[in-house]
């Protein structure tokens, strides 16, 4: 019997954690009653009641696994973390909040079965805000546009990765992993299932300016060069127009040399132009810099603070 292995990363979500648990359970009677499967819940620290609720259900149900994280490892680690932890013929990743649809699981399947070894969502609407769901999709387009690999409009990284797959996120050994670029630059065939995005079932989400600014400038520095590039080609065309400038300036004060009052202000301006491109992509250097500096640490993905129901297979391996 094939083995399903469901991936929930959580966050404070005490108000989904159960019912994400027992609608999978459902989801698996129904619909995929010859596999055998299970949910694994991995928990980025959460400060509310998450984990004594994971807990119980780790308790009652052996199909059930947990691990918790010692600390906040971010948004991207923890899941891929996850994803390595697993056990099953394939994975499914999936958020908690219900904005993954869990319909889509069995699809996701049916693609599988069918011979495909990465299955994944596509978001062709959603019910978030129309303003966020329009600035996603021009960021989307830009990355698209200016990255050297082909990159996956309106994914999110749910979706089914096979076992083979899995085994190749094992191997990268990446301590910087974004998923739907490695999907995107590493991945076998895939299949892709449109999806309209629901709204949360319940909770706020997690998510803010700093964290979708963190989520762009990972996508930018590991997938494009576009960054560099405007620097380079920016810094040599304001560098020629400040000279014609500097030279025009001196013709025009030579030829009218009384008349031509030249004055401060044409002199600050040009700083506060110039010292505010310099910082701008000082700044841009420093990003790619950074993500250079994450890499080259080689620090861990995540340290485990507890795993819950893994015993039983951890004897079988030995």
């Amino acid at each position: 019997m094939k083995k399903i292995s469901i991936l929930i990363p959580c966050y404070n979500e005490e108000l989904n954690v159960e019912p994400m648990a027992q609608a999978l359970t459902e989801m698996f009677a129904k619909d995929l009653p010859n596999y055998d499967y299970e949910i694994l819940f991995i928990d980025n620290d959460s400060k509310d009641l998450t984990r004594p609720k994971l807990r119980k259900l780790c308790e009652n149900d052996k199909h059930i696994k947990a691990i918790f994280n010692a600390k906040n490892f971010g948004q991207f680690n923890s899941p891929y973390y996850g994803i390595l932890q697993t056990t099953g013929d394939c994975v499914v990743s999936m958020v908690c909040d219900f904005q993954d649809p869990i319909e889509l699981i069995p699809k996701y399947v049916k693609e599988w079965e069918n011979g495909y070894k990465i299955v994944i969502g596509i978001k062709t609407s959603s019910k978030e805000s129309k303003i966020m769901y329009f600035l996603r999709s021009c960021y989307y387009k830009l990355i698209k546009k200016f990255s050297d690999v082909e990159q996956i409009e309106h994914f999110t990284g749910s979706g089914l990765y096979d076992k083979d797959f899995v085994q190749v996120l094992r191997d990268l050994n990446d301590p910087k992993p974004f998923l739907r670029g490695i999907v995107a630059e590493l991945g076998y065939e895939r299949k892709e299932i449109p999806y309209e995005q629901p709204q949360r079932r319940a909770g706020k989400t997690s998510n803010n300016f700093y964290r979708l600014y963190d989520a762009a400038m990972l996508s930018i520095t590991s997938y494009t060069k576009v960054g560099l590039r405007i620097a380079t080609i920016g810094g040599a065309i304001l560098s020629g127009l400040s000279l014609v400038a500097a030279f025009v300036y001196l013709i025009l004060k030579l030829i009218w040399w009384n008349e031509f009052p030249a004055g401060m202000a044409p002199v600050v301006i040009g700083m506060f132009v110039l010292g505010s491109v310099q910082l701008f992509f000082i700044g841009l250097l420093g990003e790619y810099i950074l993500s250079i500096n994450d890499r080259v640490m080689n620090r861990p993905l995540v340290v485990e603070a507890e795993r819950i129901n893994f015993d039983q297979e951890e004897k079988k391996e030995d």
